[in-house]
C-alpha cells in the first residue's frame, strides 16, 4: 500500500501561483501514470495533467501554458507548478498514481482563487 500526501493549496489571488506537492511513502519508479485531477463544486472529477512514462507528458486545455507537472523519484514526490490561476481554477486537487495492478489516489489539497 502506498500512501500519497498532497500539500500547498491555499488561498491565492487571481494571477498568483501555487506549487502542489504529492509525496508518495514509498518509490515511485513503479507507477507510470502519475497525474494531477480536480473537482470543483458541483462538478465532476476531471484530469487536469499527467505523466505517462511511455509518452511524457499532457494537460487538459484549460491549463495549457499554465501550469507544469514533474516529478522527482529521488524525493517520491508529484509537483504541480501553477501559475496565472484563474477563480475557475478554484476546486479540490488531488494526486493519483497507477501503475498495471493498482491505482492511489491522495486526500486532497483545496485551492481557492480569489477574483
Amino acid at each position: 500500500q502506498v500512501q500519497l500526501v498532497e500539500s500547498g493549496g491555499g488561498l491565492v489571488q487571481a494571477g498568483g501561483s501555487l506549487r502542489l506537492s504529492c509525496a508518495a511513502s514509498g518509490s515511485i519508479f513503479r507507477f507510470n501514470v502519475m497525474g494531477w485531477h480536480r473537482q470543483a463544486p458541483g462538478k465532476q472529477r476531471e484530469l487536469v495533467a499527467q505523466i505517462i512514462s511511455s509518452s511524457g507528458t499532457n494537460y487538459a486545455d484549460s491549463v495549457k501554458g499554465r501550469f507544469t507537472i514533474s516529478r522527482d523519484n529521488a524525493r517520491n514526490t508529484l509537483y504541480l507548478q501553477m501559475n496565472s490561476l484563474k477563480p475557475e481554477d478554484t476546486a479540490v486537487y488531488y494526486c493519483n498514481f497507477r501503475d498495471a495492478r493498482d491505482t492511489f489516489w491522495g486526500q486532497g489539497t483545496q485551492v481557492t482563487v480569489s477574483s
